[in-house]
């Protein structure tokens, strides 16, 4: 595991990714001991043979990296036949959408056309999962505006803005993912360098054509996006030509690219200020025309449910009481016995006991700290799964002009060839955006038994399952990875510590309501963070930008919680069925090697493993 405190960018990772095989579940209550898994047939259940059905996601699988090759250089699949793909970028132009979304409409009719009777469950329930995504992101292609992620967690109504855009996303992905071994792969980055500034003005027509439809961000996000832009501006040289100029041997030169790129992004800046003149400050859905459609598409795409904005906001209400209700007796019990729950967890922050030291030793102090969680918790694995992964992972500073409009910490799973590790990327802009009491619980979520585990199983997936995921289950894991850790006794001498985990899971739920408040019900966004800073005692520098992203990313901070109560639900369900036959590892491979799927297929995968049970 390597921890890095260097601010280099940060890679473009389809952050969520798919994980196991179906069929598997029918085999894990037969596993004793440990396994670790290892190639992709170890993965699938045994004697699952390639056929027509399997041939049809693969032909699906490569014709939607036709479209998105950086995810196929995520991945590490753009090498033999494939390999051009490391050369090009995604079409985001109108025209280039409207031929994705036409692929992903004929392949629908494919799939859905095809005969599956006789089909082995992973490649029947496969099929479900793509048609699953893909009639919802059709859905998405048929607004009049934004961004769809298909298979992947990140869709926005605002093409550009503080935390979306090439902008922030190509300098990411080419300093850290990009491959840069030889000189054919310095020859794929200028392609793709050369390509930048068509990617940049495609979203400029598209920004121009939401403009013209009232379709403006409030203007609190272009404050921050305007700012990021202009940082961006500023170091083109190094974010675009610079990783290919460190390496030793390359030839080629970018300054020409570099010149186009820089213009493209003056463009963009331009039209973002012109953005900023129009602006008001109402942050929700509901004041943007097709708004309220939007948002109910969005919160379908991010939760994979029919839930209405009214059930997640009450749900959220619900869960946040109960989880302040745990908390409050280890509130009394180590002395802060007066005001609510939130009141209390504000006056616990600010205890100097559980404070990181200011500036770059606190940095150190920061990442120190994470390096023996990781270790500590990844120490604890055999007790939790039959099926193991030995993650390739490091923990890495964002880049310091992506800090100011990040979250706290994010992670996600390494290349599918292992050659990009899992990472865990930490805001550091501040040590006063992180506690000693809530930063173990980060780390679980993020990188073991949280996102990079998760997406260990995933890349020895078949190709489809390894591209595709769902907001749901990535981040309800991530959750259920938390309270895993707690049930493993991360806290047992520290239950200080317990209540950062739990103010954690609160948090999720307060996202539910905030979420809802601001895109359905009119919340302004001073209101929607005054709910975390008052309800759940949150600090408010972490969660103005919490309310800003939600701002951009309208449905996807629903998809945590709801996500935790289905898992956490399906358990109560397993243990109520099996009695003394329940096993809790044998569950959790059930989960986990069930695949990253929709919330109705996790049911299956869990009835699955129940009928397992009582055989």
């Amino acid at each position: 595991m390597t921890i890095s405190n260097e601010t280099s960018s940060a890679p473009h990772f389809s952050r969520r990714q798919a994980i196991a095989a179906l069929g598997a579940t029918t085999a894990l209550t037969a596993l004793g001991g440990c396994s670790y898994a290892g190639s992709p047939a170890a993965m699938a259940s045994a004697g699952t043979a390639p056929n027509a059905g399997q041939a049809l996601l693969d032909d699906i699988a490569w014709r939607l990296l036709s479209h998105e090759p950086e995810r196929a250089t995520g991945l590490g699949v753009d090498t033999g036949d494939h390999a051009a793909l490391r050369g090009q970028l995604k079409d985001i132009t109108p025209a280039g959408l409207q031929a994705y979304a036409a692929t992903l409409k004929d392949d629908l009719a494919r799939l859905r056309a095809f005969d599956r009777s006789g089909l082995d469950a992973t490649t029947a329930t496969s099929m479900d999962v793509v048609e699953s995504c893909y009639a919802t992101s059709l859905d998405g292609f048929a607004l009049p505006y934004g961004d769809v992620a298909v298979g992947s967690w990140r869709n926005a109504p605002y093409v550009v803005i503080q935390n979306v855009g090439t902008y922030l996303d190509m300098p990411r992905f080419l300093d850290s993912t990009q491959p840069l071994n030889d000189e054919a792969d310095s020859f794929a980055y200028l392609d793709r360098l050369k390509a930048v500034p068509a990617a940049l003005d495609g979203e400029l027509e598209r920004m121009r054509a939401a403009r013209a439809m009232g379709v403006v961000p409030p203007d609190f996000l272009l404050k921050k996006a305007i700012t990021a832009m202009e940082a961006s501006i500023a170091s083109v040289a190094s974010n675009y030509a610079g990783p290919l100029e460190r390496k030793d041997g390359v030839t080629a030169t970018a300054d020409a690219a570099t010149g186009l790129i820089e213009d493209a992004l003056q463009r963009q800046l331009a039209e973002l200020k012109l953005q900023a003149a129009q602006a008001t400050s109402d942050p929700g859905m509901y004041q943007r025309p097709h708004g309220e459609e939007w948002y109910h598409w969005a919160l379908r795409a991010s939760t994979t449910t029919r839930l209405t904005p009214d059930e997640v906001h009450n749900q959220g209400l619900e869960e946040l009481e109960t989880l302040h209700a745990r908390m409050d007796p280890i509130l009394q019990k180590i002395g802060y016995t007066k005001g609510t729950v939130g009141e209390r967890m504000q006056a616990l922050s600010t205890d100097p006991r559980y404070k990181f030291a200011e500036g770059d030793p606190g940095r150190a102090e920061i990442m120190d700290f994470l390096k023996e969680r990781i270790a500590w918790i990844k120490s604890q694995m055999p007790r939790a799964f039959n099926t193991l992964v030995d993650p390739n992972l490091e923990v890495r500073r964002l880049p310091l002009a992506e800090e100011p409009g990040a979250p706290g910490a994010y992670g996600g799973a390494g290349s599918k060839d292992g050659t990009i590790p899992g990472r865990m990327w930490i805001n550091l802009r501040t040590t006063d955006l992180h506690r000693k009491y809530d930063l173990a619980d980060l780390a679980y979520h993020e990188t073991i038994p949280g996102h990079v585990w998760e997406g260990e199983y995933s890349n020895q997936m078949p190709l489809i399952r390894s591209i595709l995921a769902f907001n749901a289950f990535s981040e309800g894991w991530a959750l259920y990875a938390e309270q895993l850790a707690d049930e493993l006794g991360a806290y047992d001498d520290f239950e200080v510590g317990r209540l950062g985990y739990l103010q954690s899971l609160a948090f999720r739920a307060c996202r539910m309501v905030v979420d809802t408040g601001l895109h359905s019900k009119r919340w302004s966004r001073e209101r929607a963070v005054n709910f975390f800073v008052e309800r759940n005692g949150s600090k408010r520098e972490e969660v103005e930008s919490e309310v800003d992203r939600y701002c951009s990313w309208p449905g996807q901070a629903c998809g945590y919680k709801l996500g935790h109560s289905e898992i956490v639900r399906h358990r109560s369900r397993a243990q109520t069925a099996l009695g003394d036959g329940y096993d809790f590892k044998a569950f959790n491979d059930a989960v986990i090697l069930g695949g990253n799927v929709p919330m109705d297929v996790l049911g299956k995968n869990v009835d699955r493993y129940i009928a397992g049970g009582r055989t």
